[in-house]
């Protein structure tokens, strides 16, 4: 195609696009500072990153989680979130969760705007609600991927699960269980109906969808919605595997909510009539006809929020007033952690109160509270906010990764990255899983980073889900800065060596123990054509007047070869290095057979002999360069003289000339390219950043923040047609 033709084309797009105009992500950014020492937008950059720390399937391109791989790629529905730290998805708190950021956005879009985080907030909540618009079948849904009870059988990286599993006796390879139905789940297709519903309506407030994708996730809400309402009964979700994890209480709130939102979404007023039906339902207090006030919302009850829509849409003076009471117990209760912080529940106490605190800002901001009443309760929702993020006694962050003090050892299996299937190995988390909110403090106002406390160190969706939406509140109010160097690389230990020793020694030869380790983790991964060279010199063999290939070389245990003679490891003839310097390299052509998931896999062994010609007397195993720190050790030595190769390319290790592996700092980021009209970001200016540009302003691509800028051909600050228009002249000369 022409230059000429494929400029037309992009014109095409242009005159179709002739109406867009998109800010700049982080054009311009705010000046104001976050309130009291939180800067609230570095805050909600993190947690919008932990959701890409959650996700499941193919990886987008943008993910930006350097120790993510795609996983579970066999699933019957791919993508969605894990759960927590374990590899499930279940769609019931997967649900709540997004309808809660979603309502975050839909809320307070302009400070997620102005303080460059939209572009990252909308992929977050699309990635989800695309999976959940894919869960629904038409007849029927899907509720869950995955099996609680086996998943939590085994701790490792879930880039390898199927291989974990596999060590359990599940055979995962081809697809792993699932769970649909097309009745008995009200609560859980409620509430995925609720999180399509607010999906479409924030994603359209803030112009990042199109027409067509707003309709198709409204659709998929209704049938999902009309799923959960036919049936009126959680019969089958309850005696499916989630019963043990996620069993819901109650369907009447899931109803109540998701038909709110869908009265938003459509204006339709059969919702709100569905809505008020649902009422008479909902929960009381105990031993009273009146309304429940003194739960929170939450993953399981989603009453609260359903009751502050339901006022918002109505104007009903009762129901205001039932919100209202709602949020004079949560500001009045006298018993708060520290004086401060709200305590509806021990496991994961920061997750209810931060959902409060979210429930009490979105109804300061649109319902007629006094002056006086939205003082105090403005006061609950920062004291629930500022407090996670260190306004506690203890001066502790309880968000991983933001602030000076904050949880290390969070409950998550792919951050710790063990290679022994062992929760307390290693001793410290691999990996900083930024932005997620721990379970938080007793009580007592005590905290323990402890890995194996789930009560207070667990992280999930949800605990992050109405923070989020606070945060979004809170930036909207104070502004902040988010960290323009975020994430910053981490510094990463050997993935891949070899640990050795000799077993036996003597004049006519040695014997050896060579431990092939698989320690992957940026990410945990298989790596196929592995080799290593373990190097000895032969000058005393000569001297003796034989020749290298007269040394025999014998395997006394091959264990690649347990797992099948197709997978046995393949070994070099004796071979020159450099003068007396020789070697013998040992291959495994499939990686599978040394994996990070087990005591038995992340190693592999192999039992080497040689021995002297004739079985003689002469060997020197002391001149022997592999040798080196193996000399005297009593147990295996993880050694660089040992050296391994990926493809018969050097990566670990130095060789008997001092050659090391090319590595690049992973501390040091290239520059991305700042070539004006350079939107993708390629170091060229060319038609295809025009087309991309088209694509961008009809909403069918996302361009990075640096690529923004490239394309605001004439600095205005936006990114609109007439940039297209100029970036069409400039390539047309």
């Amino acid at each position: 195609m022409t230059l000429k033709k494929i400029l037309g084309s992009v014109t095409a797009l242009v005159l179709s696009a002739a109406s867009l105009t998109c800010a700049v992500p982080n054009a311009i950014k705010t000046q104001v500072s976050a309130s009291e020492s939180f800067n609230y937008a570095e805050v909600l950059q993190k947690s919008l990153y932990f959701y890409e720390c959650q996700q499941a399937g193919p990886l987008p391109d943008w993910n930006r989680v350097e120790w993510k791989g795609d996983a579970t790629m066999n699933d019957y529905i791919k993508g969605g979130w894990y759960d927590a730290g374990d590899h499930v998805k279940f769609n019931l708190p997967m649900a709540y969760s997004a309808a809660m950021i979603a309502w975050g956005l839909y809320q307070y879009p302009d400070g997620v705007k102005k303080c460059g985080e939209l572009t990252n907030y909308v992929n977050n909540l699309e990635f989800v609600l695309d999976y959940l618009a894919e869960c629904d079948l038409g007849d029927e849904a899907v509720y869950q991927v995955g099996n609680g009870t086996e998943d939590h059988r085994w701790w490792g990286p879930v880039e390898l699960y199927e291989y974990g599993q596999e060590e359990n006796g599940n055979d995962y390879r081809n697809e792993r269980p699932y769970y649909k139905a097309s009745e008995g789940c009200s609560a859980v297709f409620g509430e995925m109906a609720a999180a399509l519903a607010a999906g479409a309506c924030a994603l359209d407030k803030v112009k990042s969808i199109s027409a067509s994708k707003k309709a198709e996730y409204i659709a998929h809400a209704e049938n999902l919605f009309k799923l959960a309402d036919d049936s009126k009964s959680d019969a089958v979700y309850k005696k499916s595997d989630a019963q043990n994890f996620y069993d819901s209480s109650h369907f009447y709130d899931e109803l109540f909510w998701s038909a709110n939102w869908l009265y938003i979404a459509t204006g339709e007023k059969s919702y709100l009539d569905k809505a008020k039906s649902y009422i008479p339902n909902l929960g009381k207090e105990l031993g009273s006809d009146e309304l429940k006030y003194s739960w929170a919302q939450c993953w399981d009850d989603v009453q609260q929020g359903g009751l502050l829509l339901y006022a918002q849409n109505t104007g009903d003076d009762f129901y205001i007033s039932r919100v209202k009471r709602h949020l004079d117990h949560l500001a009045d209760e006298e018993v708060k952690v520290d004086g401060k912080l709200v305590y509806i529940q021990n496991w994961g106490c920061l997750r209810y109160a931060t959902a409060c605190g979210f429930v009490a800002a979105v109804a300061c901001d649109t319902l007629p509270f006094s002056e006086s009443d939205k003082t105090k309760y403005k006061k609950f929702y920062e004291d629930q906010i500022n407090y996670s993020l260190g306004d506690n006694p203890l001066n502790m962050s309880y968000v991983v990764g933001y602030g000076d003090k904050y949880p290390m050892n969070p409950h998550h299996r792919t951050a710790h990255s063990s290679w022994k299937n062992d929760l307390k190995v290693p001793e410290t988390n691999r990996h900083i899983i930024y932005g997620a909110l721990v379970g938080g403090p007793t009580q007592a106002g005590e905290y323990e980073d402890d890995r194996n406390n789930h009560i207070n160190n667990e992280i999930t969706t949800d605990y992050n889900a109405g923070f989020t939406g606070l945060l979004c509140k809170m930036v909207d109010e104070y502004g902040g800065e988010t960290d323009s160097s975020f994430p910053e690389p981490e510094v990463r230990d050997d993935e891949l060596y070899v640990e050795a020793m000799i077993k036996q020694s003597s004049t006519s030869g040695v014997t050896l123990s060579l431990k092939m380790t698989n320690h992957t983790a940026w990410p945990a991964r298989v790596v196929n054509n592995l080799s290593y060279r373990y190097y000895f010199d032969v000058s005393e063999i000569i001297a003796a007047g034989f020749k290298p290939e007269d040394i025999e070389v014998r395997v006394d245990r091959d264990q690649a070869k347990m797992y099948g003679d197709d997978k046995a490891a393949e070994f070099s003839p004796i071979t020159q290095y450099k003068d007396n310097i020789y070697y013998i390299e040992v291959t495994y052509k499939n990686g599978e057979v040394v994996l990070p998931i087990s005591e038995g896999r992340h190693q592999c062994e192999t039992m080497l002999a040689l021995v002297f010609p004739n079985y003689g007397s002469g060997w020197n195993a002391e001149n022997d360069y592999s040798n080196q720190d193996l000399i005297g050790a009593e147990d295996p030595v993880k050694t660089d003289k040992i050296t391994v190769y990926e493809n018969g390319v050097l990566i670990y290790g130095t060789e008997p000339d001092g050659t090391k592996p090319e590595k690049s700092d992973p501390s040091v980021k290239p520059e991305p390219s700042k070539i004006k009209g350079d939107v993708n970001i390629d170091g060229k200016f060319n038609v295809s950043d025009a087309v991309l540009m088209s694509k961008y302003l009809t909403k069918q691509k996302k361009l990075t923040e640096q690529g923004a800028e490239n394309g605001d051909m004439n600095e205005d600050k936006k990114l609109n047609v007439f940039d297209l228009v100029i970036m069409k002249k400039q390539l047309a000369k």
